[in-house]
């Protein structure tokens, strides 16, 4: 079975506060290789409280380490510890071992979309990827756990992709393909993210694969280039948008 945590970056709404971008984070773990990635990664974290005071119970996320917030904001960090932090977690990524991938939908590509409809066009790209994966991994099972959030709907996308999924067709201007429907093992899950170290990680891959779409101007604690510190665990299957196979897609 194939287990993918995911959890989103910026928001969806369309007025003039909101984020130019809204992302999915995809983080893949064999069910039979989870046992392991847990461990690495609690070991993984037991560093981090070692070197950088960051206890297993302090809640990882990208909005903390760019704006000091959230559990880590009685630390105090500076600016290179809090990118060191970053970097890090891409690093991990591979020796869980884990790939990852993400979806970017650029909200001036699509005027006047509802919220709604963002959230939906980002779950179904995902849905296709997650498709295309359990086919090349060989997998006939999944398991999907998302950040609490949007669960209605998101449990209503994922239902239909049971049953129903399409793909732009690479054939010809306008074509479709059908997908094989999701294995999904029950509905999605619903989980805090300050319950697992998994989903944490699937929010810094949706922040870093956001700035891989669209580069910070000034040093940020991520940067492009913090994409591909993940460097085997990305997902380079997974159709990419830069045509380099960097599994970052923009839709």
């Amino acid at each position: 079975m194939l287990m993918a945590y995911v959890d989103e970056s910026g928001d969806p709404g369309n007025s003039a506060r909101s984020s130019i971008a809204y992302t999915l984070g995809c983080v893949l773990v064999r069910a039979d290789k989870w046992p392991n990635a847990f461990k690495v990664f609690v070991g993984f974290r037991r560093e981090l409280r070692d070197s950088l005071q960051v206890r297993l119970k302090d809640e990882v996320k990208a909005n903390y380490l760019l704006h000091e917030g959230g559990d880590l904001a009685r630390l105090h960090l500076s600016f290179d510890q809090r990118r060191e932090i970053y970097d890090r977690h891409m690093r991990l990524v591979p020796q869980l071992p884990a790939r990852s991938f993400a979806i970017v939908i650029n909200k001036s590509l699509h005027p006047g979309e509802s919220g709604a409809q963002t959230i939906r066009r980002a779950w179904i790209y995902l849905a296709q990827r997650l498709s295309n994966a359990c086919g090349q991994y060989d997998e006939a099972s999944l398991r999907i756990i998302h950040d609490e959030g949007e669960n209605r709907e998101i449990r209503r996308i994922l239902r239909k992709s049971r049953h129903f999924l399409t793909s732009g067709s690479g054939y010809g201007l306008g074509g479709y393909r059908l997908l094989p429907g999701l294995p999904l093992v029950d509905d999605p899950v619903p989980r805090q993210s300050h319950h697992s170290y998994f989903t944490q990680m699937a929010d810094l891959v949706a922040y870093a694969g956001y700035r891989r779409a669209f580069p910070p101007r000034r040093s940020c604690v991520c940067m492009e280039a913090t994409w591909f510190g993940m460097g085997e665990g990305i997902r380079r299957e997974t159709d990419g948008t830069f045509g380099d196979r960097d599994g970052v897609v923009i839709g």
